[in-house]
């Protein structure tokens, strides 16, 4: 999962840490018991197996969340057809492939339920699926490449931000429509600010990005022209990668959309209600440079079983630095099963 460097904060803030244990930390709650209640009712109503899949707006689409769906595709089993609520602000491409790869061995049509956004990595999940059900709500987003390098410039806070290759182009196309007799290679001043390894690396991924679509749609559309246009479409025809693809624009692109009936829609955004409640940021202000945040992140939920990441750690603010740092961190992915009447929780280990 995504997070700052952890970071040992030095022996002097030991003492401190120890005081700060007194108080009683905050944590989010675990809605277990609501949620399955909506599951089992979303399930019955679709006739067939349900799977949900949401993130928090921290959170990722990232290639732990495959080993935390094979838990729960085996324990539902193979069959005709799933339905699978997607709620993200995207992630890692790649790991939607994997997804998408791993949805097709258990299940022969895939149905997406996009109540809200699915954005980026989260569209390339929504474009393997047989049919995506939209509501008045839903959107979709381009799938432009941005990329976070070791090499890539740093904001304010000390972080490595992402850089995108249509902004790159983009600068580049100002420039030379701008330029004057005077005016020296775009490059040689873009150089200053982006280091040349980020550029090539984002070109590269950029193919990638078109090269992850192809393949996933590919299992379940097989006409290659289709396939090509709409790849390269969400990948450098819109103006920004947050551009919000509603259900008409998605249809008009070849995606097969359907309408999410009234009752079902109700269903799933009460089970969002109750995945924001356990998503919400719980901090502990310890003092002015200490503190705890717990939250969770990523959460995959079928009948009879959830599996969550959860972050934890303590903070400590460098004031040289002007940053926070990390230590303790006790993040991880948790397991609920129900079984037998009870519910049981334990620690899921995913390297």
């Amino acid at each position: 999962m995504r997070g700052p460097r952890q970071t040992g904060a030095g022996s002097g803030d030991a003492a401190p840490m120890a005081e700060a244990k007194k108080i009683a930390i905050k944590k989010p709650p675990i809605r277990f018991q609501e949620t399955q209640r909506v599951v089992e009712r979303i399930g019955k109503r679709l006739g067939g197996p349900f799977i949900a899949y949401w993130n928090n707006p921290r959170g990722a689409v990232c290639h732990n969340d495959v080993v935390a769906l094979y838990r729960l595709l085996e324990q539902l089993g193979k069959s005709r057809r799933v339905y699978l609520f997607v709620k993200s602000s995207g992630g890692n491409g790649q790991a939607s492939l994997r997804f998408v790869s791993l949805l097709r061995e258990y299940f022969k049509e895939v149905h997406a339920l996009v109540p809200l956004e699915a954005e980026s990595a989260a569209t390339m999940i929504a474009l393997g699926a047989n049919a995506i059900h939209m509501g008045p709500m839903s959107y979709l987003t381009a799938v432009d490449t941005s990329l976070t390098h070791d090499l890539s410039p740093i904001d304010r806070d000390n972080e490595r931000v992402s850089v995108s290759l249509d902004e790159l182009k983009r600068v580049i196309r100002l420039w030379q429509q701008e330029k004057d007799q005077t005016a020296s290679n775009p490059y040689k001043s873009l150089f200053e600010y982006v280091h040349p390894l980020v550029i090539g690396a984002v070109d590269r991924a950029d193919s990638l990005s078109i090269k992850l679509c192809k393949e996933i749609l590919s299992y379940h559309v097989k006409d290659r022209q289709k396939i090509e246009r709409i790849a390269t479409t969400l990948n450098s025809k819109y103006p920004s990668h947050g551009y919000p693809i509603h259900s008409r624009e998605a249809r008009s692109l070849g995606l097969r959309i359907d309408e999410l009936d009234h009752g079902l829609l109700d269903l799933l955004l009460e089970l969002n209600e109750l995945y924001s409640e356990m998503g919400q940021k719980s901090t502990t202000d310890f003092d002015e440079t200490h503190s705890h945040t717990n939250e969770v992140l990523n959460i995959l939920e079928a009948r009879g079983a959830m599996v969550y990441y959860q972050m934890e750690k303590d903070w400590f603010y460098r004031t040289e630095e002007r940053r926070w740092v990390t230590m303790n961190d006790k993040s991880g992915w948790q397991r609920m099963v129900r079984s037998k009447g009870k519910v049981v929780q334990e620690r899921f280990h995913i390297l």
